[in-house]
């Protein structure tokens, strides 16, 4: 026997009212995720085609960090050879971005400033 007639047709009604409500709503929801997306700021882009002065790859970029790395000596380890590598290509990791947040919080302007100021031993 089963569900007389009319309450199949309500039944029906109710379920497709539901799907519609949903769908309408995560519309709404899609519309304000995109909205947000849209007004954050883009990736920061870091060139990549200029190389070292002497490798004649491309045009030299101007160096964005002016103070020096510390000297190697001050430090043991992989720390002693991080830093000495930071001293011969500097060019090099001034243009690369450091992803650890210092630049927000700690001035820096790229890889190479971690190596101004002790930030790459910690």
């Amino acid at each position: 026997m089963g569900i007389p007639e009319g309450r199949r047709g309500r039944r029906r009604r109710a379920v497709a009212r539901f799907w519609w409500s949903g769908f309408l709503a995560f519309l709404v929801v899609a519309g304000v995720v995109l909205a947000w997306r849209a007004q954050s700021p883009p990736p920061r882009v870091v060139p990549t085609t200029a190389g070292p002065p002497s490798s004649g790859i491309g045009p030299s970029v101007p160096r964005r960090e002016t103070r020096a790395t510390l000297d190697p000596a001050r430090f043991v380890g992989k720390a002693r050879l991080a830093h000495q590598v930071a001293r011969e290509i500097p060019e090099v990791l001034d243009q690369l971005y450091c992803y650890c947040g210092c630049d927000r919080h700690g001035g820096h302007t790229s890889l190479l400033s971690c190596y101004t100021d002790g930030h790459a031993a910690t």
